[in-house]
């Protein structure tokens, strides 16, 4: 096994490899070219293998170089980012945030950059899951679940209760008659969210609707993956109006009409106790509180 190379040859070397020149490597790194070469051959003598093709005006990588540089210079990227992320006077507290997919895609990303702007000293890191009930790493802060509330957490804040609408495209609507119905949109191809299989049902008891449901068009385990079918222009879903209001504002989608189901579950923010009381948590969970307040 070869002896790592001494650092500053590498460091020549990503240089020299970056600005393909020895001359400008040697004024970025504040030494002559001489010393840059002589850095440069001290390396290729280490490894027996030659880096540079020298040319009659500059220099060229070989493929071996090439190859060596990619790696060389994404260990010298990551030391950077390593060494400015835990020592810089100006470190970001991160928060470690979970949602289900369709919260974190449809409601939290579109206005994550606004809170960026407004704290920049915090970095939010968001990340998704299907379905989740409990906390299975330490390291969150926040979960954003949906359900009914019976968590073993001792912090855990109700966001609101939600409605769900019937959405579909204006395309669809239009190939419907232009002003379908609540039956002509229960009679259509209906794109079913996992989990939500009795919401026609309870919209026609709720409302004394008489619905005749066909067999399920498509079945999505998201309410993301059903907007996102029924935008493309075809197919009817029941889906919770905070999560169809990005898609109705960009003329996506359409209710065509006024009916709303109240959903027995809900959105519920789940503070891990370890974290509860660091001030970045708590202005992240302020802003999500504020957030679904604004949308429910």
């Amino acid at each position: 096994m070869t002896d790592l190379p001494h650092v500053t040859w590498l460091k020549a070397f990503e240089a020299a490899a970056r600005l393909n020149s020895f001359s400008a490597a040697a004024e970025e790194l504040g030494l002559t070219p001489a010393a840059v070469s002589q850095q440069i051959r001290l390396l290729e003598k280490h490894l027996n293998t030659q880096l540079f093709k020298r040319l009659p005006r500059g220099v060229a990588l070989t493929d071996t170089g090439q190859a060596y540089a990619q790696p060389i210079r994404k260990s010298f990227d990551d030391m950077q980012r390593a060494t400015t992320g835990l020592f810089s006077k100006k470190r970001k507290r991160v928060v470690r945030l979970r949602a289900t997919i369709s919260c974190a895609a449809l409601v939290i990303a579109p206005q994550l950059a606004r809170f960026q702007a407004d704290h920049p000293d915090i970095f939010v890191q968001l990340s998704t899951t299907v379905w989740a009930s409990r906390f299975d790493e330490e390291a969150l802060d926040i979960d954003i679940r949906y359900g009914s509330g019976d968590w073993q957490e001792a912090q855990i804040l109700h966001l609101g209760r939600e409605n769900a609408i019937p959405v579909c495209s204006p395309v669809y609507a239009k190939a419907l008659g232009g002003s379908p119905a609540i039956e002509d949109l229960a009679r259509a191809d209906v794109v079913q969210i996992i989990g939500s299989e009795t919401d026609w049902g309870r919209l026609a008891d709720l409302h004394g609707l008489t619905l005749q449901v066909t067999t399920d068009w498509l079945k999505a385990d998201s309410s993301l993956l059903a907007l996102q079918t029924v935008a493309a222009g075809h197919g009817v879903t029941m889906v919770l109006e905070s999560f169809a209001r990005q898609y109705i504002e960009q003329g996506l989608v359409i209710a065509p009409t006024a009916f709303k189901l109240p959903k027995r579950r809900s959105h519920y923010m789940v503070i891990n106790d370890r974290a509860g009381q660091r001030e970045e948590v708590k202005a992240v969970a302020g802003w999500l509180t504020s957030l679904y307040q604004a949308l429910i």
